[in-house]
């Protein structure tokens, strides 16, 4: 099917999953409402590989994403488990009782006052604040009809409970799917441990409900690539995960299955129970999830997978709260927008099984992500200008707790540059102007890039990517951009003297020596725990032979990332 769109589903399992997950869908939407204007190209990327189109009861068109999400009880605040799209139960109670009818309502949590203004009619609303009917920029239909806008305010840190706070994005009526035995809130009836999670999907109910969902999306594609698999990696959830993706592995052979293990920010040091959950939580998560998917990819902000607390990771012109999932997850969200455009492209895409064979060979599949946000090109300068000036060392900042990655070897890389004007991507310099650098020499932008990833890695495979596409921050996305901007007059999109909307970044995923430190370490860690003192977390579906299976993985897939040359690791 040449040419025709490759479908994404998105699954989204877990709470911290959910924070990610919603800071991904409202810069998506964001982005749709800047593909919709006028003025605008066509988008390079194309929104139908995430999002499907529909039609509700009364006859309109809908874009909702193609996602299914799991997360426990209490965490949906204001927002309907059936969502309010596709159907009205009030008007279908009306059909079927002809008598009067009274209906009384009782909402659980107030909405949030950022999300006040937006509509529970048919429809969708993208972040822009702009109601659209038709919101379908694929050629399909006409321009949306706009009838309403807003500017909202960027919420408070205090106003966010749980992800459904801020997630400005109508989802479809099979997209929620809640587990109603286990609790989001308080200590008792949590999602802890990872043989809990696995036994989620071994019960018929939950099965039986994912199974249903699956084939719903499924069966609607004409050419589906594969699935994308957001993930908590601490919890409970880690083993939600990997039955998942078993699942898919089982019953859609030959597709894609990309695997994102998230992990907030720094844990408590006085939490031992927790930390030792999280510990066996993430290294059972990354081994099982590995055995069953094509490529996975740890994402967190804090610099260690293991017990040893290391500081949260750096950005030079971002200030972040680490401890806030509202702020680790809007960071996260937008690497993870720019690293998965290769299987998003509207023209020339790079398939998700073509991407993590070119990632994963020699039994590699798990891999690095990094990111520089924003990509730090000022006014004035080309993209030759800042690269040299980034020098030789590792231009972005480690987002998968593998430690400082200087010193290690990169085997295979995918690398990824959004949002430069076309007018920087090559040298402005006058004609016989002496060149700082071969890349002042390079005719376009892609061989700009081309050229400076051979410099950096000689010897690495590489894939790039480069695209006029900045990534959107409009609201809610958090306002983490520090005075540095000014003070280095960093380009970013936005209205004068307002607040950012689009930003650039460079972000990458890499197939990382840096692997067999942290895998290595992980496998130690676990060797000196006693796992009698932690005869619950066994209690809960996990036996002392899975544990030594587990160590026994782990090494074997440290030892994949051993650098033969010599390097240190």
């Amino acid at each position: 099917m040449a040419g025709g769109v490759r479908e994404v589903l998105t699954l989204q399992l877990g709470h911290f999953a959910g924070f990610v997950g919603a800071h991904w869908w409202n810069q998506q939407d964001a982005a749709l409402g800047r593909a919709t204007d006028a003025k605008e190209p066509p988008g390079e990327l194309w929104p139908d590989v995430l999002y499907r189109t529909g039609r509700t009861l009364h006859g309109q068109e809908t874009y909702t994403p193609r996602l299914i999400l799991m997360d426990l009880k209490g965490s949906l605040s204001s927002l309907k488990e059936e969502g309010g799209l596709y159907s009205d139960k009030q008007l279908d109670a009306a059909v079927a009782w002809q008598g009067k009818l009274t209906t009384h309502k009782e909402e659980l949590y107030p909405k949030n006052p950022y999300l006040q203004d937006l509509p529970s009619a048919e429809g969708v609303l993208s972040s822009d604040g702009v109601w659209r009917v038709k919101s379908i920029p694929n050629g399909k239909g006409p321009l949306p009809h706009t009838i309403a806008t807003s500017n909202p305010p960027i919420p408070t840190e205090g106003s966010i409970r749980v992800w459904s706070d801020f997630l400005r994005v109508h989802l479809h009526p099979r997209s929620i799917c809640m587990i109603q035995k286990y609790n989001h809130d308080g200590e008792a009836g949590r999602l802890e441990a990872f043989g809990q999670g696995e036994s989620v999907l071994k019960e018929p109910r939950y099965l039986e409900e994912l199974e249903d969902r699956l084939h719903f999306y499924v069966e609607e594609c004409d050419f589906l690539q594969g699935f994308q698999i957001l993930c908590d990696l601490h919890d409970g959830f880690s083993g939600v995960g990997a039955k998942a993706a078993e699942l898919l592995q089982d019953e859609y052979s030959g597709r894609g299955i990309i695997t994102w293990g998230l992990l907030p920010g720094p844990y408590n040091l006085g939490e031992p129970p927790k930390n030792i959950y999280r510990l066996l939580n993430t290294a059972f998560g990354l081994v099982h999830l590995t055995a069953h998917s094509s490529l996975v990819c740890p994402l967190s902000l804090s610099g260690s997978l293991g017990l040893r607390p290391e500081p949260p990771v750096k950005f030079p012109h971002l200030h972040y709260d680490a401890t806030l999932p509202y702020h680790c997850s809007a960071i996260l969200a937008t690497a993870l927008d720019t690293v998965t455009v290769p299987y998003r492209l509207r023209s020339s895409p790079v398939s998700m099984v073509h991407l993590a064979d070119m990632l994963s060979f020699s039994g590699k599949k798990v891999v690095t992500a990094g990111a520089t946000i924003p990509f730090p090109l000022v006014p004035g300068q080309s993209l030759p200008d800042t690269l040299v000036q980034l020098g030789g060392a590792t231009p972005w900042t480690p987002l998968s707790a593998c430690g400082d990655p200087s010193g290690t070897r990169c085997f295979a890389q995918s690398v990824v540059l959004r949002g430069i004007d076309r007018a920087c991507h090559t040298s402005q310099l006058s004609p016989g102007t002496p060149l700082p650098s071969p890349l002042h020499a390079c005719t376009t932008g892609e061989e700009v890039l081309a050229q400076y990833l051979q410099q950096q890695q000689p010897r690495v495979m590489s894939s790039s990517h480069l695209l006029l596409t900045p990534c959107m921050v409009v609201p809610p996305y958090p306002h983490l951009f520090s005075s540095s901007f000014s003070q280095h007059r960093v380009v970013l999109n936005g209205p004068p003297k307002g607040s950012v909307e689009s930003i650039p970044v460079f972000g990458a995923l890499c197939s990382s020596s840096s692997l067999h430190r942290t895998l290595g370490a992980l496998a130690k860690e676990l060797t000196k725990l006693d796992l009698r003192r932690w005869a619950s977390f066994l209690g809960a579906g996990v036996e002392q032979d899975d544990v030594e299976e587990l160590l026994q993985e782990l090494r074997s897939l440290a030892q994949c990332y051993q650098d033969s040359d010599g390097l240190r690791d």
